[in-house]
């Protein structure tokens, strides 16, 4: 199994408070080596990693949009290996979220990854809703 996959199946940390996305968000920043993979779920995963000029335009497309989207008191769809030094995020897209905490029988898979390894196709088990792909494919127009 690959680095990626054992990581993605591995244990995650919920990020619960807005504060912890805020200082996830800074420790990708800082971390800006030209080594971190975009996956829009359900999209061909990325063979290579963003050029460090596309980090900040990612992180704060996606942030502008959960901020948007998920307007609640607490976080709770994003989940990291290690938020203190990450090398795997998944960040749930929030008009598709189901039973992300796996409850129900059947499996919610992110809306994007944040990875320092390549990724690999997750075979999204619903297609992407046609704004949400619009959304992205606009993000790097």
């Amino acid at each position: 199994m690959t680095s990626f996959m054992n990581t993605f199946n591995g244990p995650l940390s919920g990020l619960m408070q807005w504060q912890q996305w805020e200082n996830l968000l800074a420790t990708i920043t800082a971390s800006n080596d030209g080594r971190w993979y975009f996956y829009d779920v359900g999209e061909t995963p990325p063979e290579e990693p963003l050029e460090t000029t596309q980090l900040p335009k990612f992180l704060t497309a996606i942030d502008k949009l959960i901020r948007e989207e998920h307007q609640e008191s607490f976080l709770g769809i994003v989940y990291a290996d290690n938020p203190d030094q990450p090398s795997l995020i998944r960040i749930y897209d929030p008009n598709s979220l189901g039973s992300v905490c796996g409850s129900s029988q059947m499996r919610v898979l992110p809306g994007w990854v944040i990875s320092r390894y390549p990724p690999v196709d997750l075979q999204a088990e619903f297609p992407k809703p046609g704004n949400r792909r619009r959304w992205w494919k606009q993000l790097f127009a």
